[in-house]
């Protein structure tokens, strides 16, 4: 046990400035010092400075970014934000029906976590001293863990695809097994262990070699069984709606899958980094199924109020108890900044204002008014296919009309790359109604709205305006969207501009 309390060799010793008592320490002899220092101004600098943000991120971040935006015109400058809305410059308001792919659960600024986090930060709290056990971390798994109460115990990371990670190691380490099994056009993240049960290969590509697990269709419960008869499976991820295209596992497949699992010995593990925390209407939308009981689910996003990064992973006792068995292992599997008491505080805090403000409820009920208010108009725009979804969370398809005029427009476009005619959707969306929506996924004619759990209808109002007047317009006699999609082609045919970019979780 040496290894967990080692790299105390300067015990005792005392350094100029370093006591906490003296001038230049951390203690109340030294605050006065410490904010006398004028050496950075936010506000100064980006004052200075906040004009060059593109320029920025052309020159040291992902190069393609910028491009692509200005390619497809979604290179805003936008000042604040408050709840569902943000504003540029001039002003004008826009309405976020994307939500920082869904982390904006509560909306931007929510006043309750804001607070939270000043309190947080003014309480000067002994954090992450790796050699205690503070209380905000027990407290929010407590507060999680009430919501899922066949679940026991909580690790804490700092994003989607770390949950997933720890719950992939958890299964393999409690069942002894190696291959995880996944479905079809699923996203669990893109660190190396995550990509390995990512189902769509324009991720994939190029990363080689990935962890030997094996992909089945979703709602495919022949297959799944087929593979657990090899006796090797340590689990089956699977997000319960899939972000990619928004597909909801058929009605009985959970429940189905998870008896299958249990019989041989294999390990339910619901990916929930998206659907979580109210999304579909449902705390978690596993539990739109009766009696399904994960081994593990894994969260993330929304948790923090968009404010800090943070991820859970939640499991039953026995499979920690596996990990951690013994004091040697304390450490087997952790995070440096897993439970840091800014996002634990913002958790609780956001937990909170969920319960205060009845937000999952809303989801169920603007979720519903939103999806029925839009798959009304199926049978009014051939271009139209289906409307489908949970909650505040709606795929809207788009596909081959029946018209000659506008069949072989849509052929055209479907020639130069699948998916155009969606992002010339949500294009004029923001452009001319300053509504942010995106794609759902590369070579997908689906646009998925994920809001901020808390619009009302008056934004779905705007919504439903302003998406009939795309509509009309697309299947009308202006020819503006068709050839804005022509400046689609070309920039997807010189590497800019593609779905991929603005369509993922």
């Amino acid at each position: 046990m040496t290894a967990v309390g080692q790299g105390g060799s300067g015990q005792g010793r005392s350094e100029p400035g370093r006591s906490g008592h003296g001038p230049g320490g951390h203690g109340p002899g030294g605050a006065g010092k410490r904010d006398r220092s004028k050496g950075f101004d936010l506000g100064a600098l980006l004052a200075e400075r906040g004009g060059e943000r593109y320029e920025l991120h052309a020159r040291h971040l992902n190069h393609q970014l910028p491009r692509m935006l200005h390619t497809i015109g979604f290179d805003k400058v936008y000042e604040r934000a408050e709840g569902a809305h943000f504003w540029d410059a001039e002003g004008n308001d826009y309405l976020d029906m994307l939500a920082g792919f869904g982390v904006m659960g509560l909306g931007r600024h929510h006043p309750v976590v804001r607070r939270a986090l000043h309190d947080v930060l003014d309480a000067q709290l002994a954090d992450l001293t790796r050699f205690d056990c503070q209380p905000l971390p027990g407290l929010l798994a407590e507060k999680l863990l009430s919501y899922s109460p066949h679940l026991d115990r909580v690790f804490f990371g700092n994003s989607g695809t770390e949950a997933v990670e720890t719950a992939l190691k958890f299964a393999r380490y409690a069942t002894g097994r190696p291959r995880i099994l996944y479905c079809d056009h699923a996203f669990h993240g893109l660190t190396t262990g995550s990509l390995s049960v990512n189902g769509e290969g324009g991720f994939r590509d190029g990363f080689a070699p990935l962890l030997p697990d094996t992909k089945i269709a979703l709602g495919d419960l022949a297959a799944l069984e087929r593979e657990l008869r090899k006796g090797d499976v340590a689990a089956f991820v699977v997000e319960p709606v899939q972000g990619k295209g928004v597909l909801a596992a058929p009605p009985g497949f959970l429940p189905a899958a998870q008896e299958l699992l249990r019989r041989r010995g294999a390990l339910l593990i619901a990916d929930e980094v998206q659907t979580g925390l109210g999304r579909t209407g449902d705390f978690y939308a596993y539990q739109h199924e009766p009696g399904v009981e994960p081994d593990l689910v894994c969260v993330a996003k929304a948790l923090s109020g968009g404010y800090v990064p943070v991820g859970a992973t939640l499991g039953k006792d026995w499979i920690f108890k596996k990990v951690f068995s013994s004091m040697d292992r304390v450490l087997v599997h952790s995070a440096s900044f897993g439970s840091n008491a800014q996002a634990m505080a913002a958790g609780l805090a956001v937990l909170s204002v969920m319960e205060d403000e009845e937000v999952v409820a809303n989801a169920r009920a603007m979720g519903d008014l939103l999806r029925g208010r839009l798959a009304a108009l199926v049978d009014e725009y051939e271009l139209l296919h289906e409307v489908r979804g949970r909650g505040l969370m709606i795929g809207i398809e788009f596909g081959r009309p029946s018209s000659l005029g506008l069949r072989s427009r849509w052929t055209v476009l479907q020639a130069a790359r699948k998916g155009l005619f969606a992002q010339m959707v949500v294009v004029p969306l923001l452009q001319k109604h300053r509504i942010l929506t995106q794609v759902s996924g590369d070579h997908l004619e689906v646009i998925k709205l994920i809001p901020p759990l808390i619009v009302d209808e008056r934004d779905v109002d705007r919504f439903v305006g302003a998406f009939r007047d795309v509509m009309d317009e697309a299947h009308g006699g202006s020819g503006l969207m068709w050839d804005f999609a022509r400046t689609l082609v070309m920039g997807a045919s010189h590497g800019g501009g593609r779905g991929k970019a603005v369509g993922n979780r």
